[in-house]
């Protein structure tokens, strides 16, 4: 009986020793691009944009083996987006835009590949870059409610780290930085590509 007891003794250390050395946390980096895609409206306005580049930071904490929850922030450096409208008239709003978002994650473990798809929502930081590049002096900052959604792959380099390739989508409505003439009552599906390093503790 005392043979039994600490065999189910040591058992349940070893179980207890397994966990809490398991990765239920991580934090990534990343680098990546919006590319916002051009939008023609209702109401006569014609919305287009270059590509902007940026970074993303992101926390998840595990629930299980395979179900996380994802805390982003993501911040890019500029792009201009061109508002047509009236015919040959334009403006350009050289723009920074910000991410504050949240999302569940589920993983899928394949040996040293783990795929993932994910999906949450968050709000999305137009601010206005008041240089030469701008052409509006009423443009505001914009926050605006919206989604993202996403799939991609961890390739685990060691037990502590893997690299993250992924495509975001992210859904909100097209800015107007407070400028009546620019609403279009559209909405944006902006694409996000993104790639980094995460690292497990």
């Amino acid at each position: 009986m005392k043979k039994i007891a600490l065999i189910a003794f040591l058992l349940a250390a070893c179980v207890a020793a397994g966990r809490a050395q398991e990765s239920r946390q991580d934090v990534s980096v990343s680098g990546m691009a919006l590319i916002e895609p051009f939008i023609a409206s209702s109401t006569d306005v014609y919305v287009h944009s270059n590509t902007a580049l940026g970074a993303l930071a992101s926390y998840r904490f595990m629930l299980t083996p395979s179900s996380a929850l994802e805390a982003n922030y993501g911040i890019t450096y500029q792009n201009a987006i061109t508002y047509h409208f009236n015919g040959p008239y334009h403006n350009q709003v050289l723009t920074r835009t910000q991410e504050a978002s949240g999302a569940y994650v589920r993983t899928f473990h394949y040996r040293k590949f783990n795929p993932f798809a994910e999906a949450g929502g968050g709000m999305f930081f137009f601010v206005p870059i008041m240089n030469s590049g701008t052409t509006t002096i009423d443009a505001k900052q914009q926050k605006t409610i919206g989604a993202i959604y996403g799939g991609g792959v961890a390739y685990e380099i060691s037990p502590s780290f893997d690299i993250r390739a992924e495509y975001r989508g992210m859904l909100t409505k097209v800015p107007t930085f407070g400028v009546t003439q620019f609403n279009t009552n559209k909405w944006y599906n902006i694409y996000n590509p993104v790639i980094g390093v995460a690292y497990h503790f």
